[in-house]
């Protein structure tokens, strides 16, 4: 308190942070990039453990005996999907009723705002089945789900299957204490996005869909299963949801706890966990997987149905089957016994799972990085920017900076402000309500339209808001560009510290790219090189990066030609999602991100 209270020392202290600002901002970085990667070394790593009670013991006996006719099941339900050519919902409805549910249906519609051209569809229309099993010892006041999209071609059969044959053998059983919803749902996100703003009765992304006939209890977790062959190799856990949004880490535990009681191989981000992790190859593997996970986590998109459940305060997550080359086979039987303890313990909860973390990394499914040991990355990269602002704040002699009469007004100050925003907003906006123009004066599709114009307002925002400071009077001053940083440093600060709590992954890569010019961008660095590094350094470069590094990790390199397409691709489907699920990734880009590069832009060529 005393450094802080006396002012000779305090002059002392912002002297010293003043004549080594740029060292220590330079430290920070490389400290906080560092200890980022440091945290896939297991030692730094903490192992899963199980918090909730409730699912302490796996000891639980698992009889589920009925694969083969699961399989069965699931043959004729893909005989009957090609026969109609889409969701057999009489069959369907037929079925669960067999089997002792109360079955509804629910039909949607959804006209998206541009075709999606990866799965070509625009008007979308169909059909949700469902069926429900009523707890026998309870008050029938919550819920839990199972899942099974009804995906095109022979994808997902086998898992529609064994969620009748689930159901089937669940009606058996009278230890149930909480209400089992079976549902099937019609084109994937959009159909479960359907059904469970039918089932809260909220209509957050403009969709039309009847209402729901009839509803189970508070969902209180719920899991989707994506099945495509008869037999797997393994299972791999999808953790990922809507926004970055993560389910309980005790779901993931009870996953893991099981697989390995059963003997089931599972996976996270499509890695099995390897035991020398001291060694290189080791290391690296784990660093792959938590790459993985920090920039699917980043998208803000959804990369499973369970993805809807977590706005709703539902855990849930994605149990997706592999057939790979591995001569290690699981078949269904073994698969409905790990779903059956799945279920069976999580009927024990006496309330929500909140007693483990919801903020974590995993670079395997037996350790994770809580968010205790991440966070101090992103610290180290924010408080540059703070350091900066001490910087141009402080003189080289300690005295605080002050506004002198010749110092700018607010008005020349916010100019750029504004037209930095209007070019985001502009951003924002125009790609789809511009695409039946562009479509009429240009050979391109919808889809093409809306990317490009996103593109083309992007590249010329590099030129609109340049030197905008003189609209209102002539010549900038040395005092109005530092002003304009001042302003710039602390909106980046305040920005990225709000986007990593919401999204640590999201605001630690915008971090590692727009930190640097933040800190060091001055009217009187070389023009051309600090143009070049800006530009590659800016938003939509980060973007491109991200896809070419992605595609690395999962083991798929792709061209330059093939990455360009993929990040067209990945442009398309942030707007659509957006739009369909309410995904703040690219409002955020687009509306605030991007303005704030502008603002460091302007000050790169302010005269």
């Amino acid at each position: 308190m005393g450094l802080l209270s006396d002012p000779n020392r305090r002059r002392a202290l912002t002297k010293l942070l003043t004549r080594l600002n740029a060292p220590i901002c330079v430290m920070c970085y490389l400290a906080g990039v560092a200890w980022f990667m440091g945290l896939a070394f297991e030692p730094f790593t903490l192992r899963t453990y199980m918090s909730e009670n409730a699912m302490g013991s796996t000891m639980v006996e698992e009889r589920f005996p009925a694969g083969e006719r699961a399989l069965a099941t699931g043959r004729e339900f893909a005989a009957h999907k090609k026969k109609v050519g889409g969701m057999p919902v009489d069959w369907l409805v037929k079925t669960m009723q067999s089997r002792g549910l109360e079955v509804f249906t629910q039909s949607f519609t959804r006209k998206l705002p541009f075709p999606d051209e990866n799965k070509e569809r625009y008007m979308v229309r169909g059909t949700n089945v469902y069926g429900i099993l009523r707890a026998p010892r309870a008050p029938r006041t919550e819920a839990l789900v199972l899942s099974a999209p009804c995906s095109e071609g022979n994808n997902n059969n086998q898992a529609v299957g064994l969620l009748l044959g689930l159901a089937q053998y669940f009606r058996s059983q009278i230890h149930w204490a909480k209400d089992i919803i079976f549902l099937v749902n019609e084109h994937d996100l959009i159909g479960m996005q359907a059904w469970l703003e039918g089932y809260h009765h909220t209509n957050t992304t403009g969709g039309d869909w009847s209402p729901l006939q009839g509803r189970g209890g508070s969902i209180q977790a719920a899991l989707s299963l994506e099945l495509s062959s008869d037999v797997i190799t393994s299972l791999d856990l999808v953790l990922e949801g809507l926004n970055g949004q993560l389910p309980n880490l005790d779901l993931a535990n009870l996953f893991y706890a099981f697989c390995q009681k059963i003997g089931v191989l599972c996976t996270i981000q499509g890695k099995l966990q390897r035991n020398d992790w001291d060694t290189t190859s080791g290391y690296s593997h784990a660093a792959q997987t938590m790459m993985l996970m920090v920039l699917k986590q980043a998208s803000g998109r959804p990369w499973g149905d369970h993805g809807l459940f977590l706005r709703y305060h539902i855990e849930a997550a994605s149990i997706r089957g592999i057939n790979s080359f591995r001569q290690y086979k699981t078949d269904t039987t073994t698969i409905g016994r790990l779903l059956e303890g799945m279920y069976r313990k999580l009927n024990n909860l006496l309330e929500r799972l909140h007693q483990s973390y919801f903020f974590y990394l995993m670079p395997s499914l037996s350790r994770f990085v809580s968010i205790g040991y991440y966070m101090p990355a992103f610290g180290l990269l924010a408080v540059i920017l703070l350091l900066r602002v001490s910087f141009h704040l402080w003189d080289n002699r300690g005295f605080y900076f002050y506004l002198t009469p010749s110092s700018p007004g607010v008005l020349s100050i916010l100019t750029p402000v504004v037209i930095s925003h209007m070019t985001g907003v502009a951003l924002y906006t125009l790609p789809i309500l511009s695409q039946e123009m562009a479509v009429q004066h240009f050979p391109v599709s919808e889809t093409e339209a809306v990317v490009l114009t996103a593109i083309a307002i992007y590249t010329a925002g590099l030129a609109l808001p340049h030197n905008t400071h003189r609209l209102l009077q002539g010549e900038g001053t040395e005092e109005g560009w530092r002003v304009l940083k001042l302003v710039a440093l602390l909106y980046l600060a305040v920005l990225l510290g709000c986007t990593a709590l919401i999204n640590f992954s999201l605001g630690f890569i915008l971090a590692l790219s727009l930190v640097p010019i933040a800190a060091f961008i001055t009217p009187h660095t070389p023009k051309a090189l600090s143009a070049a590094i800006m530009v590659l350094l800016s938003p939509g470069c980060t973007l491109l990066y991200c896809v070419f590094v992605f595609q690395e990790l999962q083991e798929t390199p792709v061209s330059l030609q093939d990455g360009w397409m993929l990040f067209l691709s990945v442009i398309s489907q942030g707007i659509l999602d957006h739009a369909l699920y309410g995904s703040l990734v690219y409002p955020l880009l687009a509306l605030l991100i991007y303005p704030c590069w502008l603002l460091l832009w302007n000050i790169l060529f302010w005269k």
